[in-house]
């Protein structure tokens, strides 16, 4: 399971979900990257007001990437938690 987290250098709640995130790797097997949304037009465009976001990503070379939002602002741990509980082990 991978996760990207789309944040910005200076927002305090982008750091608030990664430090909510951090407990849950012990209890899941997931990697996590942090993407800076300001970095990138596109994703600006589309994450700007909303960040931080986090987004579950699944697929491999021979499938098509699938990406779900999982919530915003805030970490939704019970979303989370559901998410990771509810895909097959890698």
């Amino acid at each position: 399971m991978h996760f990207i987290l789309y944040s910005r250098s200076y927002c305090h709640l982008c750091e608030d979900m990664l430090q909510a995130l951090q407990p849950l790797q012990s209890d899941y097997a997931f990697t996590l990257d942090v993407v800076d949304v300001d970095a990138d037009d596109t994703l600006l465009a589309q994450y700007d007001e909303l960040v931080p976001v986090l987004v579950a990503q699944r697929g491999a070379a021979a499938q098509p990437v699938f990406h779900e939002q999982l919530c915003h602002y805030f970490l939704d741990e019970a979303r989370v938690r559901a998410y990771l509980v509810g895909q097959p082990a890698a």
